[in-house]
């Protein structure tokens, strides 16, 4: 499987994904990618081994903020969005489906637009997304 067929651009600084291979994670990588946000948490199945170390390896940021989808409230996005601001760009945030990222990512991109959060949380949650 390509890097083109898993990850998602949404923008010149952030894209989407699912879990990532190693092989994924090179392109990635190749493809200019600065940093990677991983939304999954270590009690998640299908985890890849030592991805902190293997994406640090290939000179990328690396960040680990687990985010379960009922837990996403104000606050907690707050930080998340604090987060993604400070990561060199381009960014992949990735998680298991990719559902949880693109709620992030679409509900980061809107508040920076300056739409509120409630109203962001809900369109996300009616689209499905969390």
């Amino acid at each position: 499987m390509s890097q083109i067929e898993i990850v998602r651009k949404i923008n010149d600084e952030l894209a989407i994904a699912g879990q990532i291979s190693i092989e994924q994670l090179q392109q990635i990588a190749e493809e200019g990618y600065r940093s990677v946000l991983n939304l999954r948490s270590p009690d998640e199945k299908n985890l890849l081994d030592g991805e902190r170390e293997k994406t640090q390896f290939l000179g990328l940021y690396y960040v680990n903020l687990p985010t379960k989808s009922e837990e996403i409230n104000y606050q907690f996005a707050l930080r998340l969005f604090a987060k993604i601001s400070e990561l060199p760009k381009p960014t992949l945030i990735h998680c298991d489906n990719c559902m949880r990222s693109a709620a992030i990512v679409l509900m980061y991109i809107a508040t920076r637009q300056g739409i509120a959060f409630d109203k962001v949380f809900l369109q996300a949650t009616n689209l499905g997304l969390i």
